[in-house]
């Protein structure tokens, strides 16, 4: 008792000396401290509640409260408290699960910006001090693993520490790592699901390749047992799995730099987990849970979810070592392919029954991002075998068996490829959900169709698996199908999915062969032919329009051998259009006529256009055209057939409807990119065809198109529908492109007056670029009409008129990519009007080009001005010289520098053969003045190419911009003509030996696969990274076609030019790559 006593009295002084003068305790501050942490807390509290308040306004689908929210969070990110209490919020069981999920996400947010400058979105400030970092890197991880939470928080929360992990592992973080991979071996089931989630964010997105060499065989030693032991939940097997898998990201990123130690670890891991690999895909999968027990999170659906996601993740991982290191996998390729025969086999009893006789739920995947149905199961399967398949060993071992069973059975009896068929077709049916969708919506069912969807099938695999035993096999493939798709048909038949599926798949192999002018044997297209007659006229829809489908497919590969059926089936389709009572089927007939169309001789097709073309029109006015908006993949498909049609003759585009069809179609999606596109080349291939009749037919298409045309400008601007406009003036400018010379009477009257007030008000670049073009094939065709012309209006003259659209496109109102046309137009201007026409018109116009070139940007509109002076060089240089070096710009420069510093910089870029051609002529005869003025100039040369093995990222390319050498003019001309001389030559990128013995060493490493795989891995963080390559414009195959008169050109030229002391000074200034590029060319 007197210890207790002792105890209290001693609480009882500290408690006591506040209040103490004699201790000297300055009770003041005391409670100034006091008050400080009251007062924190208070503020702590606070601060979280107005967070809350916060986050529930970012899920609010107002949009102005939302973005109000978003605007007071960032706000927020200067507070020390901001970050600890979103964590705090995150860690409440209390708080809603939305807004936990919510928190994370934004501090996500706000730790990619304000915790390292080592993060691409690092916004230049660092607001987490280092207490604050260390209590966070707790608070998180704790959050990620202590197994008491939501998979969810626990996913979201794995994240941010990956993101923190990123900048701070290992240095500022070094126990992260030894703390997951002590803790997941003796962890609970929760606590090792979120171990796992972290450990596979770190895989993904946390380790650099140095730091994951020094962890690479714990970690993966770790997740392997995690994999193997049968007493953890198959689901977290699943996700160890994946963990590993995404080991094999960091080693694809890595291999080119670190190729033997990759390998190395490779063939070591894969050596372990194989026999694990095996035993998973053999496993069998329990009795498949009835639909209301799918989603249980115990008992038979647990352990079905789970044992499908493991073994999707085995093959997943399988893929993803085949893509990297293929050479492993060789020699284990014939048993893979057994086993995942054998599994496929198995699995396709379940499949039909949840799939294509039921509709089951498909395509799921848990929170953790692991997929988990039977289709995705099925499907990556699928994909494996279509890889394995091309494999040496198996290939070899099934070509022998092949050839054997042939040689002693005949082609008829049962070989493997027969019952490769049996199984893809099994794969390849209609699914129940498929069925319903395409009957109610037959623009998903075209969509399907014309493999235009992101949505990957088992159906669309079987249908690639095919293609590859094509490319393989050739005929043979096709007579194997032929085979099986007989034992569909003969008695006890079949069911319809099952037919279909074959003919499905036949329609997949012919559609490859013939984008390769591949064609098949007259026996095995006679040997379609009747059930092709038989499908046509069955009661299931969907077999009924494949039979017309395949009809047009067998046809276009048939080579000739079906023409006599093929018309009737041309018919049997057109009749189908207006009687069949089920709109897929008459959709599937207006798409094969196009293959009859573009396949059948013209005395077949023409006495039916007329046909085809009504029947078209019909269908339409069964539509209702506003619905057609939405419907991408049926207004196209009516639009590609219709000009076919129109194709077989043209003639008829101004005696029939057709083109009143077109432009119907055309006016109600103008707002339609891809139908607009489609419409316009559409038009330009008719357009094209009728001028090469004469005159006389293109004078009749004007009369027939110019009204709609010019009506379509009033409609526009009536009812504000720029979409509509802009397609009119995109056919204008075809029209006129490949007008008749002289103009037809009175062309220019009709449409000036039109494009000149659009020209002259219009904002709106997609307008401005067509009707520019459209004024200036008027110029080109017919300048004594135009100049002829007035404006009733203003009475201004056709002259007068187009100086002041030019005038205005060169002003300050209009940007580059509206006026990208305007140099084309001026330079047609000052060559057909002339210097005497012009006046002091001339100067002025070119003053003014100059002017606007000093401050464009765009490369086509950069090139459409500097044309206006190249053009005008081919007939004087040295008076383009002149003028420009009088010309004085609010910059301070003289319009000579101006205009040859861009000229320069950018001929390398031109587009266009007569455009590149009267570039590099215009260029040769400036250099040839050997004008002093001209070595005064300096501009930029080379590109300085910075000495650095690191990745160039966006974010360090913005910090470190390109630099270049500085050269005068005329050295600067010299290294444009060499480049065009070597780009004419169709080698404007070539390779070193070195580089080229590095690919012929990299190829050597696939073990003789046939191929790569043709699907990109859009999850694969090394796809990600090549892709984003692409986008920044890091491309080596991007080179000009050959073009031997400019190349003869530049020959000539230098031939000539290599004599002179100016060259000589030059050469020696020269790269040493472009002394090697004129030596090849033979010119020193």
């Amino acid at each position: 008792m007197e210890g207790l006593g002792g105890s209290c009295r001693s609480n009882e002084n500290k408690f006591s000396t506040r209040y103490n003068p004699v201790i000297g305790v300055n009770t003041q501050t005391i409670f100034k401290k006091s008050a400080s942490i009251f007062l924190t807390s208070l503020l702590d509290v606070n601060m979280e509640q107005q967070l809350l308040q916060l986050l529930a306004e970012t899920q609010s689908p107002v949009e102005g409260l939302r973005k109000h929210a978003e605007s007071q969070l960032e706000q927020l990110y200067t507070n020390e408290g901001f970050p600890i209490s979103l964590a705090s919020i995150a860690s409440h069981n209390s708080v809603p699960l939305h807004l936990r999920q919510a928190a994370l996400l934004v501090l996500k947010t706000f730790v990619l910006a304000a915790w390292s400058p080592q993060h691409e979105e690092f916004k230049g400030q660092v607001l987490v001090n280092d207490a604050n970092k260390e209590q966070l890197r707790h608070i998180l991880l704790e959050l990620a693993t202590n197994g008491e939470n939501d998979r969810k928080v626990q996913s979201a929360a794995s994240y941010v520490v990956s993101k923190i992990a990123n900048a701070d592992f290992p240095d500022q973080w070094p126990n992260l790592l030894p703390a997951l991979l002590h803790l997941i071996p003796t962890s609970n089931d929760a606590q090792l699901h979120g171990a796992l989630k972290v450990l596979g964010d770190l895989v993904e997105d946390g380790f650099n390749e140095d730091q994951f060499f020094k962890v690479a065989r714990d970690l993966v030693k770790v997740v392997y047992d995690v994999a193997i032991n049968e007493s953890r939940k198959t689901i977290l097997r699943a996700l160890a799995v994946s963990v590993f898998r995404a080991s094999f990201e960091i080693l694809q990123m890595v291999m080119e730099d670190h190729k033997a130690a990759v390998k190395a670890f490779a063939d070591e891991a894969l050596n372990a987990w194989s026999p694990f690999f095996l035993k998973t895909m053999k496993l069998p999968l329990p009795q498949a849970p009835k639909e209301d027990d799918e989603t249980r999170d115990k008992g038979v659906a647990e352990e079905w979810r789970g044992l499908i996601a493991l073994k999707l993740q085995v093959v997943k991982t399988l893929m993803k070592i085949r893509t990297v290191f293929p050479t492993l996998l060789t020699p284990q390729s014939p048993l893979l392919f057994s086993t995942t025969w054998e599994e496929l086999s198995s699995l396709q009893a379940p499949y039909h029954e949840m799939f294509i006789n039921d509709e089951r739920q498909g395509r799921l995947e848990d929170a953790d991002g692991l997929p988990y149905t039977l289709d995705f199961l099925v499907l990556e399967e699928l994909d494996f075998m279509q890889a394995l398949i091309r494999a040496p060993p198996v290939r070899a071992e099934l070509e022998g068996q092949l050839k054997t069973q042939h040689g002693a059975n005949g082609a008829q009896e049962s070989n493997w490829l027969m019952e490769v068929m049996k199984l893809v077709v099994g794969y390849a049916q209609i699914t129940t959900e498929e069925e319903g969708l395409w009957d109610i919506d037959v623009n998903i069912f075209l969509s399907e169709e014309t493999s235009v969807t992101a949505n990957y099938t088992p159906r669309t695999a079987c249908g690639d698996l095919v293609i590859k035993l094509g490319e393989w096999l050739k005929s043979t493939a096709v007579e194997g199908l032929l085979n099986y798709t007989k034992t569909l048909f003969m008695p006890p038949s079949s069911s319809w999915k099952a037919k279909e599926a074959s003919l499905y798949l036949l329609n997949q192999l012919l559609g490859d062969f013939h984008d390769v002018d591949q064609t098949i044997s007259s026996e095995v297209a006679n040997g379609y032919t009747d059930f092709i007659k038989y499908s046509m006229h069955q009661d299931d829809i969907f077999l009924r329009a494949r039979g017309h489908l395949i009809a047009g497919m067998v046809t276009k590969t048939a080579g000739g051998a079906l023409d006599q059926s093929a018309g009737s089936f041309m018919e049997s389709s057109l009749r189908a259009i207006s009687e069949d009572p089920s709109e897929v089927v008459r959709v599937s007939g207006i798409r094969v006529l196009q293959a009859y169309l573009q396949t059948l001789p013209r005395p077949t097709t023409q006495p039916l256009q007329s046909s085809i073309i009504n029947a078209i029109s019909n269908f339409l006015s069964g539509q209702d055209l506003s619905d057609l908006t939405d419907s991408d993949d049926l207004i196209i498909t009516l639009v590609e057939t219709l000009r076919d049609a129109i194709m077989v003759d043209t003639r008829i585009c101004v005696t029939s409807s057709a083109l009143d069809v077109l432009f119907s179609i055309a006016s109600h999606g103008a707002g339609n990119f891809q139908l607009a596109m489609l419409v316009t080349e559409s038009f330009e291939e008719i357009t094209e065809s009728m001028a090469t009749l004469g005159g006389d037919a293109y004078v009749r298409l004007c009369e027939k198109v110019l009204p709609s045309l010019t009506g379509a400008f009033d409609v526009g601007n009536l009812t504000q529908e720029n979409a509509l406009t802009n397609l009119a003036a995109d056919l204008l400018a075809v029209l006129t492109e490949h007008a008749s010379e002289p103009l037809p009477q009175g062309f220019v009257s009709t449409v000036m007056p039109k494009l000149n007030r659009l020209l002259l008000t219009s904002p709106d670049g997609e307008l401005l670029r067509p009707a520019t073009l459209a004024v200036k094939h008027m110029l080109i065709h017919d300048y004594a009409q135009f100049f002829a012309w007035n404006d009733s209006q203003t009475g201004k003259a056709g002259l007068e008129v187009t100086l002041l659209i030019i005038d205005r496109l060169l002003g300050p109102s209009v940007d580059d990519n509206a006026a990208a046309e305007v140099g084309g137009l001026a330079a047609e201007l000052v060559e057909k009007a002339g210097s005497e026409r012009l006046g002091p018109y001339l100067l002025q116009l070119l003053r003014a080009v100059a002017m606007r070139l000093a401050t464009a940007t765009e490369a086509q509109f950069i090139q459409s001005l500097i044309l206006v002076f190249a053009r005008l060089s081919l007939v004087n240089a040295k008076e383009v010289l002149d003028f420009l070096d009088q010309v004085q710009l609010p910059s301070a420069q003289t319009g000579l520098e101006v205009v040859m510093s861009k000229w320069l910089e950018n001929s390398v870029n031109f587009a266009g053969y007569e455009e590149i051609r009267q570039n590099v002529i215009a260029l040769s005869k400036i250099y040839n003045l050997n004008d002093e003025r001209l070595s005064r100039i300096h501009v930029r040369g080379d590109l300085i190419v910075p000495e650095s093995d690191r990745i160039m990222t966006r974010s360090r390319a913005r910090q470190n911009p390109d630099q270049h050498t500085i050269v005068p003019v005329p050295l600067k001309i010299l290294k444009v003509l060499i480049e065009e001389m070597s780009s004419a030559s169709g080698n404007s990128r070539s390779i070193d030996a070195a580089a080229a013995a590095e690919l012929a060493d990299d190829d050597s490493d696939d073990g003789d696969w046939e191929d790569e795989p043709n699907i990109l891995d859009l999850g694969s963080a090394s796809v990600r990274q090549d892709l984003m390559s692409m986008a920044d414009g890091i491309g080596v195959y991007n080179g000009r076609q050959r073009d031997d008169e400019t190349q003869a050109f530049l020959i000539d030229f230098f031939r000539n030019a290599a004599p002179s002391p100016q060259f000589a000074d030059m050469y020696h200034s020269l790269t040493p790559d472009e002394q090697q590029k004129l030596s090849v060319a033979g010119q020193l």
